[in-house]
């Protein structure tokens, strides 16, 4: 089984990217998607969220008030490095029961963080970069998500850089003025290098 570590900026395409490869086969291991469900109303990861932040970390619903944490993780470095010391040991056992659980060649882990995080690389065999202008990052996040402009550029400063995610990378896909057939082929490429090699 190939495992492949597909990471890249917000608003880079990412998620576009993922889903071409679920069309060729592989099974996809969404970390959003983890976090978002540890962190539902009754969640796993709610009752120490709440103990470290206080109840108002947490909605109405009793789900994390993403918002309020989006705040405070961009005021206070400390309150990021708590905020990953409870969400990614149970993001990273959640993953590895999933992808223990595939029967595709191919597991890829859609992680966003997975340059900042220092501990994926040593966890898959081929890192594959989504890359785009940060002109085109902010176009794009703030179409969607109705963030102001502000936001996402707080946004993207607490990610990596441009240049860091493409120095850890196997492979970058270059996703700015390309259409979605173009993407496909380049991942239908990777696909035959990558999975032809583990099959040698």
């Amino acid at each position: 089984m190939r495992r492949i570590g597909l990471t890249g900026g917000i608003g880079s395409g990412k998620s576009t990217v993922s889903a071409l490869w679920q069309a060729l086969g592989a099974t996809i291991v969404d970390t959003d998607a983890i976090a978002r469900s540890l962190t539902v109303a009754g969640g796993p990861a709610m009752p120490a969220l709440v103990q470290a932040f206080g109840a108002d970390i947490a909605d109405a619903s009793g789900a994390l008030d993403r918002a309020r944490m989006r705040e405070q993780v961009f005021a206070d470095a400390g309150a990021k490095r708590v905020l990953e010391g409870i969400l990614h040991p149970l993001i990273g056992a959640e993953c590895e029961r999933q992808a223990g659980l595939a029967q595709a060649p191919v597991v890829v882990f859609d992680v966003p963080l997975l340059v900042e995080s220092g501990r994926w690389r040593r966890l898959v065999d081929k890192v594959l970069v989504v890359d785009t202008s940060t002109q085109t990052q902010r176009e794009r996040v703030m179409a969607r998500s109705g963030w102001s402009e502000d936001t996402v550029r707080a946004v993207i400063a607490q990610q990596a850089t441009r240049a860091a995610r493409r120095a850890a990378a196997d492979a970058v896909l270059f996703n700015d003025g390309v259409t979605v057939q173009e993407l496909a082929g380049q991942v239908q490429g990777l696909w035959n290098r990558w999975l032809g090699a583990a099959l040698r």
